[in-house]
């Protein structure tokens, strides 16, 4: 007795929906390890000068090319913005450029921050602003 032959979408049928192999020109490749996140992005052509890596607030990672003096332009114009995951060590990023590709390492946190509340910090007498329905 013969199988019936059941076709899934694959990437072999893929191809027929979409026949380019299309990376947009801003792409960056993020992939995670036990100890950290990696954002890498090709940037051919950039000097290492004019590649900014930025935290902002906190929370975001910010990858873009900036002109090193107001008279030049970068040889190409590129900023993503990420969000970052919890518990990372924002201290320890680092960043290298080697033949047009730029990556990012952000690594993880795995120590967790105590919350205590000092008992000469609570007022004697506590007001109820809201209460649940």
């Amino acid at each position: 007795m013969e199988l019936p032959v059941i076709y899934s979408a694959t990437t072999s049928s893929n191809q027929y929906l979409f026949p380019y192999n299309f990376v947009p020109e801003n792409h960056v490749n993020w992939s995670e390890t036990p100890d950290s996140h990696i954002y890498s992005a090709d940037l051919p052509g950039v000097r290492k000068e004019e590649i900014k890596v930025e935290v902002e607030d906190s929370r975001y990672l910010i990858i873009r090319t900036e002109a090193i003096n107001e008279s030049t332009e970068p040889a190409r114009t590129f900023m993503r913005k990420f969000r970052l995951p919890g518990r990372v060590d924002i201290d320890g990023i680092s960043a290298g450029y080697e033949d047009g590709v730029l990556t990012v390492t952000v690594p993880r946190s795995f120590s967790r921050r105590g919350f205590c509340i000092d008992p000469a910090d609570v007022p004697e007498r506590l007001e109820t602003l809201a209460r649940a329905a």
